[in-house]
């Protein structure tokens, strides 16, 4: 049983982790907002990605320029959504909003750190990369980003923690 200075101090239900969804939608807003600007034509920093991106113009490529940001748009909102901080979800739907954004937490974070980690080692020297490759775009890779992606991702996990439901 908690203590009434305990239930005092706590948030109610509706704003915890509110401060990390908002942090989480900036972070995604802001990822789809490069890949946006690269889908409607522009090139500035598209060649950190990786050499193969920069002035391709096949129907495919653009298509997953376009997929990603609808992903990414999608993918920032749904923390809010699935704290009900934009609107309340239809009865039946939070667990299932919240399992949806778990997994995105998931996978933000994982792709995030692996693919970080793994850029780090190559710019320390510890893993040797092919000689074909493009050493800009794993700089950019290493130091942008994919810790871009980790941070975006913990934003996600560090909401769903602050704002489940505390057990009576």
């Amino acid at each position: 049983m908690q203590s009434p200075t305990t239930r005092a101090t706590e948030l109610p239900a509706q704003t915890r982790g509110l401060s990390a969804a908002w942090a989480a939608c900036a972070c995604g807003l802001a990822y789809a907002a490069i890949s946006l600007y690269w889908a409607l034509g522009g090139s500035w920093l598209l060649a950190t990605v990786g050499a193969s991106l920069a002035g391709t113009s096949s129907a495919a490529v653009k298509f997953a320029v376009w997929a990603a940001v609808a992903l990414k748009a999608i993918a920032a909102f749904l923390p809010l959504v699935a704290i009900g901080a934009l609107r309340r979800p239809p009865q039946g739907w939070e667990r299932w909003l919240r399992r949806l954004t778990w997994l995105e937490a998931l996978i933000l974070t994982a792709y995030g750190l692996v693919l970080t980690a793994t850029g780090l080692l190559v710019q320390s020297g510890v893993i040797a990369p092919p000689g074909h490759v493009d050493h800009r775009a794993l700089r950019w890779h290493a130091y942008l980003w994919d810790p871009w992606f980790l941070v975006w991702g913990l934003l996600v996990t560090t909401t769903l923690v602050q704002s489940r439901r505390r057990r009576e």
